[in-house]
């Protein structure tokens, strides 16, 4: 009998000012290349992206809207940001598509952009209407959503500057979000596991990295700069890596030589065992050149802008 074919794993990418899809069910390493490319609206400059499964649909967002678009550039629906923001930096709104493709989930700035309070909205996918909203307790510069993989629950890390990071987690319930914000305001949420059941996060001061369980965010491990052979004083753990396998995660470290030249260094660390690093060669060009994908492999980015993936095995 022969086998269904694998689902669908879109991911997107901006380059040459097109939003380009990448099915990563493809078993393939190298150079991706995309299934589908959108044409962005004339005169819409994107901030966030993402892709419907089906490949019908794109989304992305603007300083001053979300936007669901088809390949050919034709706009389906436009959520617009009331009133019109005239600050032109300092405020990024992002965007998710839940892993049923049904909700567009929207992190809004509004408190930098002079709008009024943060908000986090849940638009019905299909048509852009408001489903749900709640006001955050946040002035965010941006927001970085992670999918649960049982697709019952968003999380959203808000950072706030210099003045730290906020986690949220919500799930949609008839017309409401029911709202959850962790206890802290020194931690930056990283990555989800393959199977949900923990996530990372790295100090917000950038000395350690930390391992909790989901939902209720205890944390299980916590390795300080100095488990990796190096000075607090001189090294930090930077905001990227994340979970290569259920049982592996990818921490990044950054410095500064001597004569001020600045470096980085991906270390892997085995859950299974002592929670030792180990060297890891991420072929990244930069700290955040890298995006694990929980299966052993993950992404760096080509000198065209297109996404290479890379295994260790």
């Amino acid at each position: 009998m022969a086998q269904s074919p694998s689902p669908a794993r879109i991911i997107t990418r901006l380059v040459d000012g097109r939003v380009h899809a990448y099915d990563l069910a493809v078993d393939t390493t190298g150079v991706l290349a995309p299934v589908m490319t959108f044409r962005p609206v004339d005169g819409d400059d994107v901030v966030g992206h993402t892709a419907a499964a089906d490949l019908r649909r794109a989304y992305y967002t603007t300083l001053h809207a979300v936007v669901c678009v088809t390949p050919e550039g034709t706009e389906v629906w436009r959520s617009v940001f009331e009133p019109r923001s005239e600050q032109r930096y300092g405020h990024r709104p992002s965007c998710a598509l839940s892993t049923d493709g049904r909700t567009m989930w929207v992190y809004r700035p509004d408190a930098m952009a002079g709008r009024g309070p943060d908000r986090w909205v849940a638009l019905d996918a299909g048509t852009g209407a408001v489903l749900a909203e709640a006001e955050l307790e946040t002035v965010g510069h941006g927001g970085e959503h992670l999918l649960h993989p049982a697709g019952d629950a968003v999380l959203l890390d808000v950072g706030e500057g210099q003045d730290g990071s906020a986690i949220h987690r919500a799930t949609l319930t008839g017309d409401r979000l029911d709202l959850v914000r962790y206890p802290w305001i020194d931690r930056c949420l990283i990555a989800l596991s393959p199977d949900g059941s923990g996530f990372m996060t790295v100090d917000h001061d950038q000395g350690d990295v930390s391992l909790h369980t989901y939902p209720d965010g205890r944390p299980t491990l916590t390795l300080r700069v100095e488990a990796f052979g190096h000075d607090s004083d001189e090294t930090f753990v930077e905001w990227s890596g994340g979970y290569l396998t259920q049982d592996t995660v990818v921490v990044t470290l950054v410095g500064e030589t001597e004569d001020e030249e600045e470096w980085f260094s991906h270390y892997r660390v085995d859950l299974r065992s002592d929670g030792t690093p180990t060297p890891f060669d991420a072929h990244a060009e930069h700290a955040y050149d890298l995006h694990p994908l929980g299966d052993g492999t993950w992404l760096t980015t080509s000198p065209s802008g297109h996404p290479s993936r890379w295994s260790d095995s």
